[in-house]
């Protein structure tokens, strides 16, 4: 794996290099977006060993290079809880995600022997790795360069690894016949998204 740290946006030749798909994450201040908090950072990969983790500019966060990717149609991204990272990018990149395939809701679709759907318990599943989650809370709006190697590590940890789980989970997602299901409630995380932003955190289908 090798890292490579960027400020404000990706250069058009690495946007240009990515096709298929890309795995994404980000790192924010707090939880609270766009009430409270800002987004940090953005991880990005290909299914290479390169990762892309850059700090946009926090005073208008403008990084077209990035949105030509987050927007292409012919490019999916790839991410795990995107209820969370599609909000974050969308709000300060002012863009549309579109193509997406978010691995936590097809665990939940599909990995109905467990209810642990955590990155961490897919990494060990389908990776055979333990990813080491001690670096989540840390200061991620200082200045990348001043980020320490764990730190940059945990950071690149959360994409590395989501094109292998997606490939697993589809493959699941089809011998289950559940592909359609999972498809639907993607379609439907764009409202899940605006119900967050309006205030309505709470599930509004429970009793």
């Amino acid at each position: 794996m090798k890292i490579h740290k960027i400020q404000g946006d990706i250069t058009k030749e690495i946007a240009s290099s990515f096709s298929n798909s890309v795995a994404i994450d980000t790192e924010a201040t707090g939880l609270q977006i766009p009430e409270r908090d800002k987004l940090s950072l953005i991880q990005i990969c290909g299914k290479g060993t390169d990762v892309y983790i850059i700090q946009p500019d926090k005073n208008n966060f403008k990084a077209p290079n990035l949105v030509s990717v987050f927007e292409n149609e012919k490019i999916q991204k790839i991410g795990h809880f995107l209820r969370f990272d599609k909000n974050a990018i969308e709000f300060f990149l002012k863009c549309k995600i579109k193509n997406i395939f978010d691995t936590k809701i097809a665990s939940k679709v599909v990995r109905t022997y467990t209810d642990a759907h955590g990155l961490k318990n897919l990494v060990f599943e389908f990776c055979n790795k333990n990813l080491d989650k001690r670096q989540g809370s840390s200061d991620w709006n200082k200045d990348i360069n001043d980020f320490t190697d764990k730190q940059l590590e945990y950071a690149a940890s959360d994409v590395i690894y989501l094109h292998k789980i997606k490939e697993e989970l589809e493959k699941m997602l089809v011998r289950e016949k559940r592909m359609d299901l999972y498809n639907r409630c993607i379609k439907f995380l764009d409202t899940r998204i605006e119900l967050d932003q309006s205030g309505f955190k709470f599930d509004i289908f429970e009793h």
